[in-house]
């Protein structure tokens, strides 16, 4: 594996016996998702923020690791949180947020679910390209990160978007839409107006598809990264009010949908 790029390390502190964990999107890394961490990190939360494997090195390392390898991190890190913190949150961006959607349907005692801007649903002649392109022997495509509305604002992401991780994506984000009724724990859907990554109407699906009534925030200023965008004051704040919130002591869960 090739060294870490500057900015893309994890970030892990300890805190309270309240746990959040973070995680970033696909060919991201972390450093995405460090200013949402640290925030949540001075609050006294205890965070982690992993590095995703085949993330924030070379495109060449992501070339040979798939969705499996990627929830298993995050499942890792979650287990590892939980067994310090009776009560975990889980934060995502984009992939991110659509790994801890999949972590929430089988850990149903996760205490909030805070999905940024997360992919729910595919479109089939999209599939359709990058399956004629990974036959015709292409392993990677042009870049999809860094949309973001603000002026001189990196992500750190990788400068092209391999096809083989991009695939095994595609397909457990097709596997989930089954398990989304699963999620009944509280659920934050964080969605940015104007996203050329995701489309709005994912989080839509999502709120639509999970067995809870979804809060939900819209982003009138941010483009697909938007914890790095002009709304990050406000995803900080916001998602810091719905961890205090649905960690505390009488806190009531969301009514499941019929």
């Amino acid at each position: 594996m090739n060294e870490v790029v500057p900015g893309a390390e994890p970030f892990h502190q300890d805190g309270s016996d309240v746990g959040v964990l973070v995680v970033h999107g696909f060919t991201g890394s972390p450093s995405s998702m460090r200013p949402l961490a640290v925030a949540l990190a001075k609050e006294g939360y205890t965070v982690t923020l992993p590095r995703l494997p085949g993330h924030g090195t070379t495109v060449e390392d992501m070339t040979t690791t798939t969705w499996s390898d990627w929830l298993g991190a995050v499942d890792q890190a979650y287990t590892n949180l939980a067994q310090a913190c009776p009560k975990v949150v889980v934060v995502g961006l984009s992939m991110g947020g659509t790994l801890i959607l999949d972590l929430a349907t089988t850990n149903p005692e996760i205490a909030g679910v805070v999905a940024i801007n997360a992919p729910s649903t595919t479109n089939p002649t999209v599939v359709a390209q990058i399956d004629g392109l990974i036959a015709g022997g292409e392993r990677t495509i042009d870049s999809i990160g860094n949309d973001i509305a603000k002026p001189d604002t990196d992500e750190a992401s990788y400068d092209a978007t391999p096809l083989l991780p991009l695939k095994s994506l595609f397909d457990a984000i097709d596997r989930l839409q089954a398990q989304l009724r699963n999620i009944t724990m509280p659920t934050l859907l964080i969605t940015s107006h104007q996203d050329h990554v995701v489309p709005p109407s994912d989080s839509d699906n999502t709120a639509t598809s999970i067995g809870t009534v979804a809060e939900r925030l819209w982003l009138d200023n941010s483009y697909h990264v938007a914890t790095l965008d002009y709304d990050q004051a406000a995803i900080i704040s916001t998602t810091s009010e719905f961890i205090a919130r649905v960690t505390a002591k009488d806190q009531r869960v969301g009514q499941r949908q019929t």
